[in-house]
Order: C-alpha cells, then structure tokens, then sequence
C-alpha cells in the first residue's frame, strides 16, 4: 500500500468518524455501539483529529536520477503517482493513441470530475480540465486551460505541467514561466506518460505524477488536498491508459 493510499484511508476515517459523531450527538448510533451522546462528541472528536492528516504528515522529498524527461524537470518532489499497463500494440500507435484520447474515453473521468467540481460548472465558464469538450483530445484540452506542454517527444514520453497551490489564480502560459516558478507558497505538477518497446509486438506504458512544493506551508495545504483527491486520481489514472490501451490496440 502506497503511503499516499494509507494518508487518504485515514483521511476518509476520520470524515466518516466526524459524520457518525454528529450524527449521534443528535441520535445515538446505538447499533454501532455508541450509547450516548457523549460517546458521539468524542466520536466526532477523533474524526477531527484524524481529518487533517494530509496536512501535517512530513511528506519527505524523494529525489529521482533517470533519462526521463520527468527526471529532468522535476528532479526533487513530495508527492507521486504512478500507473503502468501494457499494451499490444507498437510504440508509435501508443504515442498517438496517447495523443488522440480524448476524455469521453476515460471510464470514471465525468463522474469523478463532477464529484471534485461539487456538482456544478467551473466558476468561471469556458473549458477547463474538469469540465472538457468531451470529444477532444484531452491533452489538447489540458495544455488549453492551465497545463503548458514541457516535453513531447514521439514515441518516447511526453509531460505537462501546471501549478496547483497555492496562489488563486496562479498560471504560467510556456514552459519558461514554469520553470522559473520557485517563489515560496507555491506547488508545481507535472504529468508524464512514457512509452518502452517490450518487444514481441507490446510495450509499456507507464504514467507518472509528482507535485513539487517549494516551501513548508504549501507542502501542508497541498498535502491536505492530495489525502482527499488521490484515490480519485488513481482512478482517472488507471482509466486513461485502459483507454489508450484500447485506442492503440484498435489502431
């Protein structure tokens, strides 16, 4: 189990924990064991405690030494992500197959996006990762509405890049600005997808994410978003490469 899986299981206890806790404060959950009122409020109490876990678990810097273009642009990071399939199909097909998927393809993609979205729309309209024209290539659609393009290089790997803490309304528009991007209070994420020949007709396809924070603060609000949204994020994750897969295969 990946620590990231361990923080979100806690994280959930302890929302689940605060919902009963209340919940008995009012009507003790005596099926559950819980007698009294009082029994609920500390319930509910230990829920609290357990809720911000994200927040002040250290999140240690990892450091990667690789080839991978992820490797070079973000070398040092707290929070990662990685999923692999393999795919009958050669590295070219992938690599437009990764290109051309579009998020109408992503099994779970509508329904997780509408749960992180509360619901609704965006706040401000338009097209945005969250809410996409469901027939484009959804890395088109990314590198439109906050992503920029850091690597693509046929039929090897390719990487985006946004900011995701902790400044509203933060957005670089080129790889430069993302780069240069260091100031405190400040979380930077980029996103791969790397193709391997693994011969006989297949190849690997792995994706990775890792999200860099540049200083304490932003490690903490940031990690607090991450216990909340990972499990979702590995279902997206694993959805897109069964979509690639299937869309290279068919090719």
């Amino acid at each position: 189990m990946s620590v990231a899986l361990l923080v979100s299981i806690v994280t959930y206890t302890g929302l689940a924990l605060v919902v009963v806790g209340l919940l008995s404060v009012i009507w003790p959950l005596k099926f559950l064991r819980i007698r009294t009122r009082r029994a609920g409020l500390l319930v509910a109490l230990l829920g609290l405690a357990l809720l911000p876990t994200g927040a002040w678990w250290p999140w240690p810097r990892a450091h990667a030494f690789g080839s991978s273009h992820i490797d070079a642009f973000v070398p040092e990071y707290q929070f990662v992500e990685f999923h692999e399939t393999r795919v009958h199909a050669r590295p070219d097909a992938v690599y437009r197959a990764i290109r051309a998927v579009t998020a109408g393809e992503i099994r779970t993609f509508r329904t997780l996006t509408w749960i992180r979205r509360g619901g609704g729309q965006p706040r401000h309209g338009g097209e945005t990762i969250l809410a996409p024209a469901w027939d484009q290539p959804i890395l088109d659609v990314a590198t439109r509405s906050g992503f920029v393009w850091l690597a693509d290089e046929a039929p090897r790997e390719v990487l985006v890049g946004s900011v995701v803490c902790c400044q509203p309304g933060e957005r670089v528009r080129s790889t430069e600005q993302w780069v240069a991007l260091t100031r405190a209070g400040v979380a930077k994420a980029a996103m791969n997808f790397r193709i391997e020949d693994a011969g006989s007709g297949f190849s690997r396809v792995t994706t990775e994410t890792r999200v860099a924070a540049t200083d304490t603060a932003a490690r903490r609000r940031f990690g607090l978003y991450w216990a909340f949204i990972y499990p979702g994020s590995s279902l997206i994750r694993y959805g897109w490469l069964q979509a690639i897969r299937r869309r290279a295969e068919l090719s």
